[in-house]
């Protein structure tokens, strides 16, 4: 175990907009392979994104919520796929900070280790000897061809007792990957199906997931750390929400960039920049842009807070959460589509990159955790008075 200096907010996220030209040049490559480059892992290896997460005892940074989102949407500036994948391996490095020191200790043994993984509990496991065997598969599994461990879902069927989903952590190794992922959004995330044909699984290594749900966490050295401690699903709402607004800055930059070059076709202006239409888009993409910033922005600060203080979390609090990580995809998508529209028609070319975000958003919009309907209707369920109709709260 190692202890090193820990970057500030302001460096961390400084390392991530260097990369943005490095990132916007990439990014045709990943679309065209389907993952990100082993330059592109390289680079975002070397800024710290896969540090960020990991507990200081390991040479990690254990960064708060709110260094996430801003790290991540610089990235999104540059690649909104680079940034998902960046931002998606976040979720399951501080899942594995739940389980027991000694297994943390494996995990954390490979130095900028890479995880990826699933909220869904798509295999079936059954008991063995010491743990158990699993088999099934997950899909959507973001980062999967460059990842070193996979944190699985599963039910447990063991005999007459009621199915329990658990929660547990496999070598990529052990691991079928299949190539299915043919996207039009996030193209270039490598978000593959994996497959387990009868994995054995240590008991060290599962959790209960009603138990994580709960916040039973099995780690004692995290105990103490306030950023180890707030529950799971406002921490990957946190986590996840960064891409998003970094796709409406991104639309935002290359919409700005290229209007002093524009005309408006069939018009007698001179430019588009002289065109009051073009006046009421750009104040509105902004004005979205800017909530959605809010939106993150108090969903990590209230992440923080929360965890700093050590206090427990209310049912409408959780549901705010997810509130807040739904407004800010949905005002993000909102301000893409409207730049994306007021872009001409030279913009369906592939070398104009608008098109590429405006599918992005579209596709961070449709992910189940994601998705601003979904969100809204949890939120405005518990605001009326009734329960959560979710254990993913």
């Amino acid at each position: 175990m190692t202890t090193v200096d820990i970057p500030t907010r302001a460096q961390l996220v400084r390392r991530a907009t260097d990369l943005v030209p490095l990132l916007r040049s990439g990014a045709d490559r990943a679309q065209r392979d389907g993952r990100l480059s082993d330059d592109t892992v390289e680079a975002l290896t070397e800024a710290g994104a896969y540090r960020l997460r990991v507990p200081r005892r390991y040479g990690g940074h254990e960064v708060d919520t709110r260094t996430l989102v801003e790290f991540a949407t610089e990235l999104a500036r540059g690649d909104g796929s680079a940034a998902w994948s960046a931002s998606v391996t976040w979720i399951p490095t501080y899942m594995a900070c739940m389980f027991p020191d000694e297994v943390q200790d494996e995990v954390f043994s490979t130095p900028d280790v890479r995880l990826c993984g699933t909220l869904s509990p798509s295999a079936q496991a059954v008991p063995a000897s010491g743990g158990i065997t699993v088999n099934g598969g997950w899909g959507f599994v973001s980062g999967a061809p460059h990842a070193h461990w996979q944190q699985i879902l599963a039910v447990l069927i063991d005999g007459d007792k009621p199915p329990m989903p658990v929660m547990a952590l496999v070598p990529m190794n052990e691991l079928k990957i299949v190539d299915d992922w043919d996207s039009h959004g996030l193209r270039g995330t490598g978000s593959v199906t994996t497959v387990a044909e009868n994995v054995f699984v240590p008991r060290e290594r599962i959790l209960p997931l009603p138990a994580v749900l709960a916040g039973q966490y099995a780690s004692v050295a995290n105990k103490e750390s306030a950023v180890y401690r707030a529950p799971l699903l406002p921490v990957a709402s946190a986590s996840s929400v960064g891409t998003a607004v970094g796709l409406a800055m991104a639309a935002r930059d290359l919409f700005m960039e290229r209007l002093p070059e524009r005309g408006l076709t069939y018009t007698s202006y001179g430019t588009q920049a002289e065109a009051a239409q073009t006046h009421l888009k750009v104040a509105e993409a902004h004005l979205l842009a800017d909530e959605a910033v809010f939106h993150a922005h108090r969903l990590a600060d209230q992440v923080d807070a929360k965890s700093g203080a050590g206090e427990e979390w209310s049912a409408a609090e959780r549901s705010r959460a997810r509130a807040d990580l739904g407004a800010a995809v949905r005002r993000a998508g909102e301000a893409v589509d409207i730049l994306a529209g007021a872009s001409g028609g030279s913009s369906v070319y592939r070398r104009v990159p608008i098109q590429r975000i405006l599918a992005d958003i579209n596709a961070v919009a449709l992910h189940a955790l994601m998705n601003p309907d979904v969100n809204t209707e949890l939120y405005g369920r518990v605001l009326c008075g009734l329960e959560p109709n979710t254990q993913y709260l």
